[in-house]
C-alpha cells in the first residue's frame, strides 16, 4: 500500500476491501504504536472525506488510536440512493460489508492483533451493532453517534461488546429510538446526551463533546482490555 505521511506524523494508507462482488474504498491511518484500530461505519449522505468523520478520526489518532474510515456503499450505489433513499436503510447489506472489513484489518500485519471498536453513525451504527453481535470476538466496543441502533433489531440482545450511545438532545426522535434500543441490550452500556445538539452535531463545540466521549470509551474498553491482558 502507498502511503502519505499526515502533520502528526501518522502515515495513511488508501485501501480497497472486497466485500463480495464490489470493492470499497478507505482510508487507513496508523499512528505509532497503535493501541487500537477504530472502524468508521456511517451513513449515507456521508463518506470518508467528511469534515465531520475526519474531526473526529483526527481526535481517536492523537489518542494513539489507528482509524478505518470506510465508505460501505459504491459510488454508483450512492448515486441510486441518492435518487431512492433504499440503500441506506438495507441493514443487513451494511452490516455485512462492515464485517468484510473487521475480516479485511484482522488479515493485516499493521491491525491483525490489535483491538477493533467501531463507531457508527445514523443507519451506519445498526450496521456496527448487527456486526458486533455476529464477530463477538473481534469487537472489543462500539460507539453510535446519532445511531439508529433500533435498526439492529434482535441482534441488540446479542452484542457482547460495551456500546456507548450519543445523542444530541435536540435530536428527540432519534433520541428515543436509543433508549429503546438500550434497554433491550444486555452488554454494558451508556448513554451520553450532547446538549443543544442536533442530529448532524453541527453546533459549535458539540463535535469535539462526541469525538472525546468516543476517545475516552474506546480507551476504557478497548485500549485498557489490550493492555491488561
Amino acid at each position: 500500500m502507498g502511503s502519505k505521511v499526515k502533520a502528526g506524523g501518522e502515515r495513511e494508507y488508501p485501501v480497497q476491501i472486497v466485500a463480495g462482488r464490489v470493492k470499497l474504498a478507505g482510508d487507513l491511518v496508523l499512528p505509532d504504536s497503535a493501541r487500537g484500530c477504530i472502524l468508521f461505519a456511517h451513513g449515507s449522505g456521508s463518506s470518508r472525506h467528511s469534515v465531520r468523520n475526519r474531526l473526529v478520526a483526527g481526535r481517536m489518532q492523537d489518542a494513539g488510536l489507528a482509524t478505518l474510515l470506510l465508505d460501505l456503499l459504491t459510488k454508483d450505489e450512492e448515486e441510486v440512493d441518492v435518487l431512492t433513499s433504499h440503500i441506506r436503510f438495507d441493514i443487513p447489506l451494511l452490516a455485512e460489508r462492515v464485517e468484510h472489513a473487521v475480516r479485511w484489518l484482522r488479515g493485516q500485519d499493521a491491525t491483525a492483533t490489535l483491538p477493533i471498536g467501531l463507531f457508527g453513525a445514523s443507519t451506519g451504527a445498526a450496521a456496527a451493532l448487527i456486526a458486533a453481535a455476529h464477530l463477538p470476538r473481534d469487537i472489543s466496543a462500539v460507539v453510535s453517534r446519532g445511531g439508529r441502533g433500533d435498526l439492529a433489531g434482535a441482534a441488540l440482545t446479542l452484542v457482547r461488546a460495551p456500546t456507548l450511545f450519543i445523542v444530541g438532545s435536540a435530536d428527540k426522535v432519534v433520541l428515543e429510538l436509543n433508549r429503546e434500543a438500550r434497554a433491550k441490550m444486555t452488554a454494558a452500556t451508556e448513554l451520553r446526551v450532547v446538549e443543544g445538539a442536533g442530529h448532524l452535531f453541527e453546533e459549535q463545540g458539540a463535535l469535539e463533546q462526541v469525538a472525546d466521549l468516543a476517545v475516552m470509551w474506546f480507551e476504557r474498553y478497548a485500549t485498557a482490555a489490550k493492555e491488561r491482558s
